[in-house]
């Protein structure tokens, strides 16, 4: 019987984001405690935002309504990363980052969780940006699953290429 396997991947869905971002931003427009503080979120780069605002608290909610509306939309909060405010000019900004990807790090820090709390029978391997998990058996391989999204990692993972 052929080995099973999954990918762990920590990726960011651009177009979920781009959708809390959109309902986000109509929510500011139309917010009673955001009138005439011109407070805007906006994309900067592929997977970069960048909210501005009048006052320091308003660019804080502003960061808030953001992150409300990433969780709705099944975005993990892990994957965004935020500065904190600063004055730039007239006006305060945070800058922010999705990220993506499994560094090196991070791929052992996993790797050493499945073999010290995970079945026996599971095999690791780091390819790139990605951590292959293989077993026999696929209860294991859920097994595996079942503990990383019980495990309390610093960055979001998502299970792919399940066969």
């Amino acid at each position: 019987m052929a080995d099973s396997s999954f990918d762990i991947v920590s990726k960011v869905d651009r177009q979920e984001a781009d959708n809390a971002l959109n309902q986000a931003q109509k929510e500011l427009a139309t917010r009673f405690d955001f009138k005439g503080t011109d407070t805007t979120i906006e994309w900067k780069g592929e997977l970069g935002i960048e909210i501005t605002s009048s006052t320091e608290e308003k660019v804080k909610a502003a960061l808030e309504v953001l992150r409300d509306k990433l969780v709705k939309r099944g975005v993990s909060l892990k994957a965004l990363k935020s500065t904190d405010p600063r004055l730039s000019g007239k006006e305060y900004k945070i800058n922010g980052d999705f990220l993506a990807g499994i560094n090196q790090e991070q791929a052992k820090k996993i790797g050493k969780l499945i073999r010290d709390e995970g079945p026996k029978t599971v095999k690791t391997q780091i390819m790139g940006d990605e951590l292959r998990v293989t077993s026999k058996s696929r209860d294991d391989l859920q097994e595996v699953q079942a503990l990383l999204k019980g495990a309390d990692l610093d960055f979001a993972v998502q299970f792919t290429n399940y066969r």
